[in-house]
């Protein structure tokens, strides 16, 4: 056990989740809720259970992830780039720097090198997709170019948060819409990202940060504009599922185009899209294969 909440002293240890020939017991669980209240300290605002609910949710995504990444040969994550991925990190939730992210998760139980090890395992993950998923990635640059010709010197960026889902077989989008909505009017849409939306971005409350209207698909960035701030849109497809977009901000930026520059940010806004719903599809096809039985 790498780090505790004070009431796990108190709690018998019980296995509570297996997954082929990895197990999740409540301290695990416990711990876990210590680790998700750092990356979305909205957490605080429910109740221990659906807290406890969401914890074990991410530990099943965690351990599905970490059988599919033992079985290729891995290859240990960059040093800077875990350091990149903590300075977005500590920068979402307000902090100024590391020293004082580190005191922030002292104070909450955990310690640093349990981050980077979950933070590794995410990245082993994303090279997995990537490598297994970018020759389906298809981008077409030559619109990309005249759509950036067009471009105007002023365009808008809008602050979004996501909430992905899928609908099985036994269940219909707008029942599940519903349950969606009603969670956003008792829990927050954060919290209800993290609650229902299967993208990686549920940990941090389903955080996209800023997007330029250029890196959005025409569709949906005709929804978006149709929208105040605050406000969400109904269920969009998209591979894998649909995806609920809330407009949490929005401003507009005066830029001096670099042609260059714009091209590789929006092909890598494309690719990184498409990846992320091949990564959903992919993630539930596996889930589907390995053996979980809950307690």
């Amino acid at each position: 056990l790498l780090f505790f909440n004070s009431e796990a002293y108190s709690v018998e240890t019980k296995i509570i989740v297996k997954i082929d020939n990895k197990i999740i017991t409540n301290i695990d669980v416990l711990n876990e809720v210590n680790y998700l209240k750092v990356l979305n300290p909205n957490l605080t605002e429910l109740d221990k259970n659906q807290i406890f609910q969401i914890a074990k949710n991410s530990l099943i995504r965690e351990k599905v992830k970490e059988i599919e990444i033992s079985k290729i040969d891995n290859v240990e994550i960059e040093t800077e780039y875990l350091e990149n991925i903590i300075t977005n990190i500590y920068q979402q939730i307000g902090l100024k720097n590391k020293n004082d992210f580190i005191n922030y998760i002292k104070n909450n139980n955990i310690d640093l090198k349990t981050i980077k090890k979950k933070l590794s395992n995410e990245a082993l993950w994303n090279r997995l997709i990537y490598k297994k998923f970018i020759s389906k990635v298809k981008i077409d640059e030559q619109k990309i170019k005249e759509e950036i010709k067009k471009t105007e010197r002023t365009i808008n960026s809008y602050l979004l948060n996501e909430i992905a889902f899928s609908v099985d077989q036994n269940e219909k989008l707008v029942e599940l819409f519903d349950k969606i909505k009603i969670s956003i009017k008792e829990n927050g849409f954060e919290n209800t990202a993290s609650i229902f939306s299967l993208s990686d971005t549920a940990r941090t409350g389903g955080n996209l940060g800023w997007i330029n209207e250029g890196s959005i698909d025409k569709n949906i960035l005709k929804k978006l504009q149709n929208l105040n701030l605050g406000e969400f849109t109904d269920p969009i497809l998209i591979p894998g599922g649909f995806v609920i977009l809330l407009l949490k901000d929005q401003k507009k930026i005066s830029q001096k185009i670099d042609f260059n520059a714009e091209f590789s940010s929006r092909v890598r806004d494309s690719q990184n899209q498409q990846l992320n719903q091949f990564a959903i599809i992919f993630f539930n096809k596996i889930k589907k294969d390995i053996n979980i039985y809950e307690k």
